[in-house]
C-alpha cells in the first residue's frame, strides 16, 4: 500500500538504510512489517508472514483530507499527507510495551525495550537485518530478579511479571472484549493505570480517542505544530480543549499529532517525548 508516511512510534522499529522494519506476532503466526521510500512524499508498505499461519496485521490509514476543526490545526496535520499504522497484533506485547513506556521519554523506553527484547526475546531473520520479539509472558516471569536490573529495568519487573500472569490467565477473555472495556479491565492488574491501559488499547485498535490525549507527548506537539496556537499547559485543561475543538475527529488528530511528532524528532533532531 502506498501512504505519504507511517507512524513509527511503537520501539520495536528498526531501520536499515531508508526501509523501516519491525516482527510482530499474530496470534501463531509472525510477520515482518516495513516500509520504505517509493517515490517524492510517498512510501510503500509491506506485511511479510515469515513463519506460522495466521492473519495479517490491519494496516490503518489516515487521511487528513477529511478533518474538520479550526483552520490552523487542521492544515497542519493535512499537510503531512496520509497516515499509515499499523494495529499491534499482540496483545502481551501492546501491554508489556505500554509498561516501558510508563513515565520515562520515548528515547529511553527504546533503549529498554530493545535491549530486554535482544537479551530474552525471540530472534527474527528479515532481509533487513535481525530484529526480536519482545519475551513471551513465560519467559518474563522466569527471568530472576537481578536480569531486571542488569538491563535497567528493575523498576519495570514488578508491573511486567504482574502484566504476564494475568495475560496468561485471562489474555483470551481480554482478547473478546470491547477496547473501551479492555481499558478499565486492565486496570485491575496492580500496576496499570489510566495512562498504560489507553496506550495498550490505541497501540491495538489504533482508536486514538482511546489513547490518554492530554499526556505529554500530545502536548507537546500540538505545542510545536506551525499554527502559532497557545494551549493549556495543564493535562485538564488541554483535554477539554483538545476534545471539544476535535469534535468526532479526536482520534485523528490525536493519532496524526503524535505521528507529526515521531517525524518532526527523527529528522529534526528533536528529543522524543
Amino acid at each position: 500500500m502506498i501512504v505519504s508516511s507511517v507512524m513509527t512510534d511503537h520501539p520495536s522499529w528498526l531501520s536499515a538504510g531508508e526501509t523501516a522494519y519491525r516482527a510482530v506476532r499474530s496470534g501463531g503466526s509472525t510477520w515482518v512489517l516495513t516500509y520504505a521510500p517509493e517515490g517524492t512524499g510517498t512510501c510503500r508498505t509491506e506485511a511479510r508472514l515469515t513463519c506460522g499461519e495466521g492473519d495479517a496485521p490491519v494496516l490503518d490509514v489516515v487521511d487528513p483530507a477529511g478533518l474538520t476543526g479550526p483552520d490552523d490545526v487542521v492544515d497542519a496535520l493535512r499537510a503531512a499527507g496520509t497516515v499509515g499504522r499499523w494495529r499491534n497484533p499482540d496483545l502481551w506485547d501492546a501491554l508489556a510495551t505500554s509498561i516501558v513506556r510508563q513515565v520515562i521519554r520515548a528515547g529511553q523506553a527504546r533503549k529498554l525495550y530493545r535491549a530486554f527484547c535482544r537479551a530474552h526475546g525471540e530472534a527474527v531473520t528479515t532481509p533487513h537485518g535481525p530484529t526480536w520479539l519482545f519475551p513471551t509472558p513465560e519467559a518474563v516471569l522466569a527471568l530472576p530478579d537481578d536480569e531486571f536490573t542488569a538491563l535497567g529495568m528493575a523498576f519495570k519487573r514488578r508491573p511486567l511479571k504482574a502484566a504476564a500472569e494475568a495475560v496468561l490467565e485471562v489474555g483470551p477473555k481480554w482478547g473478546e472484549l470491547d477496547p473501551a472495556a479492555l481499558r478499565d479491565e486492565v486496570q485491575g492488574v496492580p500496576r496499570i493505570g489510566p495512562w498504560t491501559a489507553g496506550a495498550t488499547v490505541a497501540d491495538l485498535t489504533n482508536d486514538y480517542a482511546l489513547y490518554p490525549y492530554a499526556d505529554l507527548a500530545v502536548r507537546t506537539w500540538a505545542d510545536r505544530l506551525p499554527t502559532g496556537r497557545t494551549w493549556p499547559e495543564t493535562e485538564p485543561e488541554f483535554a477539554r480543549r483538545w476534545a471539544r475543538l476535535a469534535g468526532k475527529d479526536l482520534s485523528a488528530w490525536t493519532l496524526l499529532t503524535l505521528a507529526w511528532g515521531v517525524r518532526h524528532a527523527n529528522t529534526s533532531g528533536a528529543v522524543a517525548i
